[in-house]
């Protein structure tokens, strides 16, 4: 019995030991491996699982836009406040991919990426060819621009809009505004202030946004060095921008909005915008899941459109007079146009109440990025911002009335897109279980490894006392007297003797 104990506490000490062994080479090789797979997987290289995803974007995006209608344009004229009515989402569903993908010597990837829209009727309220009254952006536009003229420039453009029948305001389609329509005023522009407006043919909001690419951008792919992974090298040539005023506010730095190295901290992340002329940090908010996935929530803080006033390093970006816009005419034909959140949504109060029909809330109008820190994949996003149009009164420019100046929203847009389907089951697989399982191994072996060698000590202690108990019970043939014989010749009684009997 006692050695059926020792020989079950020696296997159970061995498997213990085991464990303990397997526990402490998981808990050191294990961060190990996991960070070879991840760098392995999400570098740019054709070989890597991320590679795909990257090349040919296969997460269903859609872009939503809504459209501010001005409901008083002639009180507008007349100085009154403007009151507006948003209408839609009319959302498309876009398609991204990259094309003229060059490997360098240097650790760099040149691409240019391209986007295409297609209209989803079936998830808008409402139809491309539904009118809205909005202003005319060429002709308030132009007339800002051309404030600083000679009167008799001003008077000339005037007659000649008036001939056109150009009026500040225009009812026009979703799919005019979105895609082009075809404008004399353009060609009269062009005649009679040859480069106000550097462009030709059709204008539309977005005509430059279907089926066109967003620049050459160089980025790092990783191979050499993993923490500079997606981060920009270039765009288009470019290492810094001129648009701005400021060094800093022209530098191009972060990624390309797409991904991002691996192994982030929650503080920031940053990316360049050709859309916005400019780089954008967003900032840690909170942790989170995505479909089981782990994800660190990044938003816009409240300085990112901060005039300069109030947050100093923006002042290359907008000498603005409030906060909560920024100036975009230097990269867009000097045109006065503004960025900014949704309805405003972090702004001056000022910018809401000088229009009605804004209601700015965090949930409907602030935008985040959902990334899987590990990785540095987006699992889920929204990204939303306003375009605005700066109006007002232009002496000589009768078109433009008595309207009072005001930054006036002409829609909002947001590109949205989540992983689904079969591409987040292999990434969760590759990603996230299987790194998963390598972690919760280590402790599940150490955490058998305890019981087993207890279990061993118990065994063998309780054996050796088994064995001392039964040597104590077992009788000592060498220390006892022989037991009693008929043999054995008894000591006599020496009271029968005699006293005759000794003498003798």
């Amino acid at each position: 019995m006692a050695a059926a104990r020792r020989r079950a506490a020696v296997g159970l000490a061995l498997a213990g030991a085991v464990f303990a062994v397997l526990g402490i080479c998981l808990l050191v090789a294990g961060p190990v491996i996991v960070k070879e797979q991840v760098v392995k997987n999400v570098r740019i290289d054709p070989s890597s699982i991320a590679f795909g995803m990257w090349k040919d974007i296969p997460v269903p995006f859609y872009f939503s836009v809504h459209f501010f209608e001005v409901m008083n344009p002639q009180e507008v004229l007349q100085g009154a406040k403007p009151v507006v009515n948003q209408r839609g989402p009319y959302v498309y569903r876009e398609f991204r991919y990259k094309t003229n993908i060059t490997f360098h010597n240097n650790d760099t990837v040149s691409f240019l990426e391209y986007r295409k829209l297609f209209f989803q009727p079936e998830l808008s309220a409402g139809r491309e060819d539904d009118y809205i009254v909005v202003p005319n952006i060429l002709l308030m536009g132009a007339a800002v621009m051309m404030e600083n003229l000679p009167n008799f420039v001003k008077l000339l453009v005037s007659g000649a809009l008036a001939g056109l029948k150009q009026e500040a305001f225009m009812n026009r389609t979703v799919g005019e505004l979105m895609w082009g329509y075809e404008d004399s005023l353009i060609e009269t522009l062009n005649m009679l202030v040859p480069g106000l407006i550097p462009f030709k043919g059709k204008f539309g909001l977005f005509v430059e946004f279907n089926s066109s690419s967003s620049g050459l951008f160089t980025v790092y792919t990783g191979m050499k060095d993993i923490s500079r992974v997606h981060m920009v090298d270039s765009w288009n040539g470019l290492r810094n921008v001129n648009y701005w005023r400021t060094s800093e506010c022209n530098m191009i730095n972060g990624t390309s909005g797409e991904m991002w190295p691996p192994f982030m901290s929650p503080t920031s992340l940053e990316f360049y915008s050709p859309d916005a002329c400019r780089s954008m940090k967003l900032v840690y908010e909170q942790s989170g899941e995505f479909e089981g996935v782990p994800t660190y929530r990044f938003v816009a803080p409240k300085t990112l459109f901060a005039n300069g006033t109030d947050y100093p390093p923006n002042e290359g970006f907008c000498p603005c007079l409030q906060s909560g816009i920024q100036n975009v005419s230097s990269c867009r034909f000097n045109a006065p146009l503004f960025l900014s959140h949704p309805h405003f949504y972090n702004a001056d109060p000022f910018l809401v109440n000088a229009v009605d029909g804004l209601h700015p809330n965090k949930e409907q109008h602030a935008l985040f990025l959902d990334v899987h820190p590990m990785t540095g994949i987006p699992m889920n996003c929204s990204i939303k911002f306003q375009l605005n149009l700066y109006i007002k009164e232009v002496a000589g420019i009768k078109q433009t009335g008595k309207t009072k100046p005001v930054v006036l929203p002409l829609l909002w847009f947001a590109e949205s897109g989540s992983i689904e389907g079969s591409v987040l089951k292999q990434f969760y697989t590759n990603l996230v279980l299987i790194p998963s399982v390598l972690d919760y191994l280590q402790y599940i072996f150490l955490g058998l490894s305890i019981p087993l060698i207890i279990t061993a000590a118990v065994l063998m202690a309780t054996s050796k006392r088994t064995t001392k108990e039964k040597s104590l019970r077992e009788p000592d043939t060498q220390s006892k007297p022989p037991p009693f014989s008929e043999t054995t010749p008894l000591l006599q009684d020496t009271s029968t003797l005699n006293w005759d009997d000794a003498e003798a």
